[in-house]
């Protein structure tokens, strides 16, 4: 006897970094829709819910137990029910978890459905300025200081502009690292984004290094800009080539 799966959707929802006014429209209809709401923290996305007074049953699929939760999930969609995936803030899979639960579920052969919003890493990008064709984003690098530094030199000898993602405990460290291996490079760091207390700082590495030094305590999220070397030269020769057309 076979067991025939009905083919169902796996929805990846991208929800506010910080203020509730940036959910979108579809993301509420996506999460009223659905049978089933996963989610990296249900404690945290029950607040979202609860603000919208959305009722829906909670699994919970966080990084620490993705592959086992993803299993339990992709059986909810195998039995035709429709669910809903939210990390804790932005969009899942980027830095956050969410890219093992949509590649099984694609594998197992169930439509996964993106569903747009914002994230911290398109947000700094916005307002950066980062000039030139390409912008890689590299999220949280390693907390070992040595394994840092030898990946922040790699990136930095790209000549490319870099997006790193960093924790309040250890932004001062990796802001040294950058001035200590690119003093001039330009940096801007954005604390808070689009929360009450947003913060955007723009600066040579070493003048942000100094700023962030001088403060009696460093809180919140920070997503972190670093000019490239080669976007630079790409940005003035576009500027050269608009000027002769």
């Amino acid at each position: 006897m076979y067991t025939i799966y009905t083919v169902s959707e796996l929805y990846i929802v991208g929800t506010p970094i910080g203020n509730l006014g940036d959910i979108t429209f579809r993301a509420l209809e996506t999460f009223k829709s659905v049978d089933v709401i996963a989610a990296e923290d249900t404690r945290h996305t029950l607040q979202l819910l609860n603000h919208f007074e959305i009722k829906k049953p909670l699994v919970s699929c966080r990084s620490q137990n993705e592959q086992f939760a993803s299993e339990k999930i992709i059986k909810l969609l195998d039995d035709g029910q429709k669910v809903a995936y939210a990390s804790d803030a932005g969009t899942p899979g980027i830095s956050d978890p969410g890219a093992i639960l949509a590649g099984l579920a694609r594998k197992a052969g169930h439509q996964v459905i993106p569903i747009p919003g914002p994230s911290a890493f398109a947000t700094l990008a916005s307002v950066a300025g980062a000039g030139g064709k390409t912008l890689v984003f590299e999220g949280f690098l390693s907390p070992k200081p040595g394994r840092r530094r030898s990946r922040l030199r790699e990136l930095l000898a790209t000549g490319d502009a870099i997006i790193l993602y960093e924790s309040p405990y250890r932004v001062v460290k990796l802001l040294t690292d950058i001035a200590d291996i690119s003093s001039s490079r330009r940096v801007v760091v954005g604390r808070e984004l689009t929360k009450l207390h947003e913060e955007i700082t723009e600066g040579t590495a070493k003048e942000v290094l100094e700023d962030y030094s001088s403060r009696k305590q460093v809180l919140g999220e920070f997503a972190i800009f670093i000019s490239g070397e080669k976007n630079a030269k790409l940005s003035e020769e576009d500027s050269d080539n608009n000027s002769e057309a």
